[in-house]
């Protein structure tokens, strides 16, 4: 039988134990360390200890720091750099060798035009190595005032299209104005070409991705070239996931072709053949650049190549250096509004011009033109 409870109003009284605290344990828990400073940069954190981070790279894992920074970046992709810079190119058209067992080798026709370098890109000042390469000529009344000005600092006339090659190191920069060649690559070796391929418009998914279309007949209803269902309703949010295969633009991309073999070289022509096809239309302006998966070019090579440039062109510092203060004079002659006065005067050429002119009239066929004719021209 279970006891009964005490009635209403009646007292009860609850006898606890009295636990006295001593001066001595109160101050023992009030005191607070203040001799170590604590902060999450101490390595002190309000997490219990199972719930601390003591993986992924933490300073109290015992893993070294991880390394950032355009340095280590420059370190990593090392491997895959290219030492030497490469060319622009104008893609002619294919056609078809026959090998020595009648075999047809099909190629591509790239040729060079008056590719010149253009700007030396340092680690100091960009952050990386790499040389700036221009092609072909423009016409100066089709060049901004800026650019114009940027070609004049350089005694580069103006190019159609610049490009940038990045390079291992410093020793891939290359002196501003020479022209590159196309024996500044070697038959058989190895090359990659960058260029746009052709553009094609606004494509469907059967043309663009290659879909094979739904059913031709039993019910469909001009739904015959129709990609479908573009997207799940409620398990991924009621959209289209990011990527989704639909119609849209197709052609016009960045394409690369790796490890092309080169199979002939004319200086006269300016003519690089390659084995195989490179993206893009007749007339297109393709990258040519030594292959990043492929050993670099010998040491011979690239010191005939070096050796042949300064053959080349031995006043090519000078040149610049001569550019530079015509730019500096003819800049303060504007700013003066002194400009006139100077294009009223005629425009001298120097030496290297003068002679340069001679020869160019030497091979057409003309005759010697004098100083008075010369400046008759100009």
């Amino acid at each position: 039988m279970a006891p009964r409870l005490a009635p209403a109003g009646a007292g009860l009284t609850l006898r606890l134990p009295l636990r006295t605290t001593s001066p001595a344990s109160l101050l023992r828990t009030t005191q607070f360390h203040t001799s170590t400073p604590q902060s999450v940069k101490l390595g002190w954190s309000t997490l219990p200890p199972r719930a601390k981070p003591t993986r992924f790279n933490q300073v109290t894992s015992g893993l070294p720091a991880p390394t950032a920074g355009p340095a280590a970046a420059l370190k990593r992709k090392a491997q895959s750099t290219p030492v030497r810079a490469g060319v622009l190119a104008i893609k002619k058209g294919m056609t078809a060798f026959m090998g020595l067992t009648g075999t047809r080798i099909p190629c591509t026709v790239l040729q060079l035009d008056r590719v010149q370098t253009v700007l030396n890109k340092t680690r100091k000042d960009h952050g990386y190595w790499a040389v700036q390469v221009g092609f072909g000529e423009r016409d100066p009344k089709n060049v901004g005032a800026p650019m114009l000005g940027y070609y004049e600092a350089k005694g580069i006339a103006p190019k159609e299209q610049l490009a940038e090659f990045k390079v291992r190191d410093e020793k891939g920069l290359l002196p501003v104005g020479v022209q590159l060649m196309p024996d500044w690559f070697y038959i058989g070796q190895r090359v990659d070409v960058r260029s746009n391929s052709r553009g094609m418009g606004f494509a469907g998914g059967m043309k663009r991705h290659g879909f094979s279309g739904q059913e031709a007949s039993h019910g469909n209803s001009k739904n015959h070239r129709t990609i479908g269902s573009a997207g799940p309703s409620q398990g991924s949010g009621s959209r289209v996931l990011p990527g989704k295969k639909m119609p849209g633009r197709m052609g016009n991309q960045r394409v690369t072709v790796q490890n092309l073999p080169i199979l002939l070289i004319d200086n006269d022509l300016g003519i690089v053949v390659v084995k195989g096809a490179v993206a893009g239309p007749k007339g297109c302006v393709v990258k040519i650049q030594d292959a990043c998966k492929k050993p670099p070019p010998p040491e011979e090579h690239i010191e005939k190549t070096m050796r042949a440039l300064k053959e080349r062109f031995p006043n090519a510092e000078e040149h610049l250096q001569q550019a530079r203060e015509r730019h500096l004079e003819l800049k303060r002659a504007r700013r003066e509004k002194r400009i006139e006065e100077i294009l009223a005067g005629g425009w001298e050429p120097t030496r290297e011009q003068a002679e340069m002119m001679e020869r160019a009239a030497a091979e057409d066929g003309h005759e010697s033109l004098g100083g008075e004719q010369q400046q008759a021209t100009l």
